[in-house]
């Protein structure tokens, strides 16, 4: 059953290019009325790749910056390929750090600064290493009649999920260059949770 309800959309003009902003709301009793968007470049067609990314929010790394993930820079990295392409999508999920939630996540950069890595911390706090979920994506792709997707992505999990969801997937490298405080994070990532592509050398 399909929870996902589109709501709105507007232009959005950005920096790289006026993107059509649209809003989603999953309606099932589980998800309580989260709110995703997607921002959107081009027409699209079901026997056509479509350059997509599938972002998850970080308050910290899109919003204040932070060095300590990739998250903004990567966000910010996909707006801009999906322009020079002419075309594309980039799903932007509330599913703040991998699902654990904003306080929780700053529990666990807390155990972080204690020495831990970012899968240690979340086991310290009970939590599992991602809870994310892409079953949203389904809906909110199939809405912009897109069935064939090039994914913007390092992370083999997507891949796997767009998959099983029904979709043909070429995943494309996301990677985007460390800096020394997340270059350990980056590594983690690679190392704990199979996350593919070359780890840049440092911005500083």
């Amino acid at each position: 059953m399909n929870t996902i309800k589109h709501e709105a959309s507007c232009s959005l003009p950005t920096r790289w290019a006026t993107f059509e902003l649209h809003a989603f709301t999953d309606t099932s009793p589980v998800a309580n009325g989260k709110e995703h968007i997607a921002l959107v470049l081009g027409k699209f067609s079901p026997q056509t790749p479509t350059l997509v990314r599938i972002h998850s929010e970080c308050m910290t790394g899109d919003t204040l910056f932070s060095l300590k993930c990739d998250c903004g820079p990567q966000l910010e990295s996909a707006l801009q390929k999906i322009a020079s392409n002419g075309h594309g999508i980039l799903l932007y999920l509330r599913q703040e750090g991998r699902g654990i939630g904003l306080v929780n996540k700053i529990k666990a950069y807390k155990l972080q600064e204690e020495g831990a890595d970012t899968v240690e911390a979340n086991r310290m706090l009970g939590l599992a290493d991602d809870t994310r979920d892409y079953t949203m994506c389904k809906p909110m792709l199939e809405f912009f009649n897109v069935h064939c997707v090039q994914l913007l992505s390092n992370n083999p999990e997507k891949v796997m999920a767009l998959e099983q969801l029904g979709f043909q997937v070429q995943r494309l490298n996301h990677s985007v260059k460390a800096n020394p405080f997340n270059q350990d994070y980056l590594q983690t990532k690679e190392k704990k949770m199979g996350h593919l592509g070359k780890i840049e050398k440092s911005v500083f």
